[in-house]
């Protein structure tokens, strides 16, 4: 299926701000600071969901603002800014040669692998209609062992939500079936980061049995206070 956008409309920066204006004001405040990241704590099994306020409605079905592109385009660029946010934070975290446990630094090789393989994918499938990345500023967050630690569980754990709370809307086959394929890593790494920070076990899956899916506006004002895209 295929939709039409005008690429000069498209803002990455102005419509993960448009929806997260859609939300109340609690969920603007630092969300990593509520987490224990800023002050260097490991995030707690139930945390990431503490963090947020409740959902809000970027656009029918809890889709994507419309600036992203209609449609599936609009998800696909979605998907891909938030790609871009996680790529950007692995490649900064690999490039500042942390001291990790040899666990943590497996998982950092393999979910840097893995999130620049995805916006490499989602960047084909859109073509011209893909989003260029913002800029990020990630501070101490990907260079300090502790605070890289706590940000990479929340950051998998929310794109597990994100994907969740999209697949539904997905109508193109093919790009379900990504999305899906995406999903089920993202989930896997939000296990590995779980289990490092967690040894009993806790945040292995921390919604219990079943996950939950989240709107685009709650995923986008999460990360908008976050601060990280410029």
């Amino acid at each position: 299926m295929s939709h039409e956008i005008n690429l000069s409309e498209v803002d990455v920066d102005g419509a993960v701000r448009e929806a997260a204006d859609g939300v109340s004001g609690d969920t603007r405040l630092d969300f990593l600071k509520k987490a224990g990241v800023a002050g260097g704590a490991l995030v707690g099994s139930g945390a990431v969901l503490s963090a947020f306020a409740p959902a809000a409605f970027a656009g029918p079905g809890g889709r994507p603002p419309t600036k992203f592109g209609k449609g599936d385009i609009g998800i696909l660029n979605y998907a891909l800014t938030l790609e871009y946010l996680e790529a950007a934070f692995y490649n900064g975290a690999t490039a500042a040669k942390l001291a990790l446990t040899p666990q943590a630094a497996a998982f950092l090789t393999v979910v840097t692998r893995d999130e620049n393989a995805h916006v490499a994918y989602l960047k084909k499938a859109l073509g011209k209609k893909a989003v260029a990345s913002p800029m990020f500023e990630f501070g101490e967050a990907n260079t300090n062992v502790e605070k890289f630690m706590a940000t990479a569980y929340v950051l998998e754990n929310t794109g597990v939500h994100a994907y969740l709370g999209q697949v539904g809307n997905i109508q193109d086959k093919a790009y379900l079936k990504a999305a899906g394929s995406i999903l089920t890593i993202e989930a896997r790494h939000a296990a590995v980061i779980g289990s490092l920070n967690e040894p009993a076990g806790n945040d292995i899956a921390p919604e219990g049995p079943f996950d939950v899916p989240y709107t685009a506006g709650k995923v986008l004002a999460a990360v908008t206070a976050t601060k990280f895209i410029k």
